[in-house]
């Protein structure tokens, strides 16, 4: 008996030391001699269950994993300086680390992240790798490699030895040029033979849709995931969109959601819902994943704010497919291997 009320006692000092502000609970470390064993256990049960009922939308909500796919690390005090973001841009020009990240995203509820190379330097691959090679919240690194050279196959067999690598990004006019090109489309096949994916980015027009349905049509077993959604690209018409989300490995990254309008950016749900409800019918909950651009994004908003719109759109979902936009899609896309 000693035994089980020393247990039952810690539960009641965990109790009071993690909700001491609360009125319906209090701890007190002697037991009354008239307070038999199982009085003082139910007793104790019961305040459990009334302490778990009354918190139980905070704690879930705490316990669920956000993973953000899409943010940069850069810093332009590096030898070499950076090619992006430019020094004329006041919002973004500055030293881009881990430690912002964490003290920006972890209020918040942020668990993990995917980095995305914005740079084109080959090098600027391995000096992100090195910066984030021991910390746990980076889950996945996007490497910056041009498909369609001489060199892609050297690079690809150097960078993916990293387990941290699980992808390439490619841009909208890379698939213009190269999707008629034998050397491009290899390549690309020599990804997929890699299980490795592919982030598809388009920030001028359209044109590139066509090329990518080409490449998924022809390489089915390539991830894709198209980024930037629903603002990019810009003026994508749902005929476009939908031929490509008939493709079962094409995903959708929502890493676009806060726009401009009028001068103004909205920060309520209903100027996005409309478009959100798109991309979910299209891609389904199995194949869309959250994503900030942070810090691109602080263009546009606050993170808790970029955060907080697509929170006020899934969350009602139910739990199960806020989970898998959350973090449950993005490692079955990225497939990366959990750190220890």
């Amino acid at each position: 008996m000693a035994g089980e009320a020393s247990h039952i006692k810690v539960a009641f000092q965990y109790i009071a030391k993690s909700h001491s502000g609360s009125k319906h609970l209090a701890y007190n470390s002697s037991v009354h001699p008239n307070v038999n064993r199982r009085t003082f256990i139910t007793g104790a049960s019961a305040a459990l269950v009334t302490l778990s009922s009354n918190r139980s939308a905070e704690g879930a909500a705490a316990a669920m994993p956000i993973v953000d796919t899409h943010i940069h690390f850069y810093d332009p005090r590096k030898p070499g300086g950076i090619p992006w973001p430019p020094s004329t841009d006041k919002v973004l020009y500055h030293p881009v680390l881990p430690p912002l990240f964490t003290s920006t995203t972890s209020p918040v509820g942020v668990t993990g992240a995917v980095v995305i190379e914005a740079s084109p330097k080959l090098e600027d691959n391995q000096w992100v790798l090195d910066l984030v090679k021991d910390n746990p919240a980076i889950v996945a690194y996007v490497a910056n490699l041009e498909a369609g050279l001489p060199e892609f196959r050297t690079n690809l067999a150097r960078f993916r030895k990293n387990p941290l690598v699980r992808g390439i990004r490619i841009f909208d006019e890379k698939f213009v040029g190269g999707v008629s090109k034998p050397a491009f489309m290899d390549d690309l096949k020599r990804l997929a033979d890699a299980d490795l994916s592919l982030d598809a980015i388009g920030e001028a027009d359209t044109k590139w849709l066509a090329p990518l349905l080409t490449v998924a049509t022809k390489i089915p077993t390539l991830r894709i995931v198209i980024n930037h959604m629903p603002e990019e690209p810009p003026a994508w018409k749902a005929e476009q969109i939908r031929e490509l989300a008939a493709h079962p490995r094409v995903c959708c990254k929502v890493s676009g959601v806060l726009k401009e309008v009028g001068g103004k950016v909205p920060t309520d749900l209903g100027s996005y819902r409309a478009a959100l409800d798109q991309l979910w019918e299209m891609f389904g909950p199995d194949r869309v994943m959250y994503g900030s651009n942070w810090p691109k994004s602080d263009h546009m908003a606050p993170y808790a704010t970029v955060l907080s719109v697509v929170k006020q759109y899934v969350e009602p979902k139910g739990s199960a497919p806020t989970a898998k936009f959350f973090s449950q899609n993005a490692k079955a896309f990225y497939k990366w291997t959990d750190k220890a």
